[in-house]
């Protein structure tokens, strides 16, 4: 099965990508992970990726597809895969429909995690992250037995400033702009199916693979 996993940030992707991905027994190919690898090996796309994000460019658009590209072209993912983080945008979306095209398939399913944005802010806003070990503790669902120290290693727990409310809301917002646009664009394709991303991980991961038994994954 080849699928696409889209939600907002804070919706679980990560986590549900790893999970889905070994019950479809295909590789999660994350852009991040894309990226390290191309950057660590050298590769030229790598070299040229690596340009951009020191000069705190954006990698175009033309290299990162370029470097899914070659990602699927690998002998594991010939069978299928699961992409978490790409495409964020509707021109992303098209050239991924070429690129897999030129490679003689097209992808069977686009999942999306839905999740409302006060979930989201409640989630990534209760992250606490330890200054010793750099384990993540959460308020609510994750605590420490003494609030702001670490149970691990003692250490001061602190908010990165990427789980504070007002940077959370501007990613929200640049979500909606940027990436929320590919729920109309699969959904024209009648490759869109979404579930509820709330409550316990576990019961998440079971909504997913019923969608995903639906549409014969």
């Amino acid at each position: 099965m080849r699928l696409v996993l889209v939600g907002p940030p804070g919706a679980g992707k990560g986590t549900q990508a790893e999970f889905i991905a070994a019950h479809l027994s295909v590789p999660k190919i994350s852009t991040g992970d894309i990226f390290r690898a191309n950057v660590s090996q050298g590769t030229p796309l790598g070299v040229e990726a690596k340009r951009y994000m020191d000069a705190g460019k954006l990698v175009p658009d033309e290299v990162t597809i370029n470097m899914v590209r070659d990602r699927l072209a690998e002998p594991d993912a010939s069978e299928g895969f699961l992409l978490d983080g790409f495409p964020r945008t509707t021109p992303q979306a098209a050239a991924l429909d070429k690129l897999l095209a030129d490679l003689g398939t097209a992808l069977d399913l686009v999942l999306e995690l839905v999740v409302d944005d006060d979930e989201v802010i409640r989630r990534l806003s209760g992250r606490r992250t330890c200054r010793g070990c750099g384990k993540i503790w959460h308020v609510e669902f994750d605590a420490t037995t003494k609030d702001g120290i670490c149970d691990r290693c003692g250490a001061e727990l602190f908010q990165r400033d990427d789980d504070k409310p007002e940077t959370i809301a501007a990613r929200l917002r640049e979500y909606a702009d940027k990436t929320a646009p590919l729920v109309d664009y699969y959904g024209a394709q009648n490759k869109l199916v979404g579930i509820d991303a709330t409550g316990p991980v576990e019961d998440v991961t079971v909504r997913a693979i019923d969608a995903l038994r639906s549409y014969g994954g």
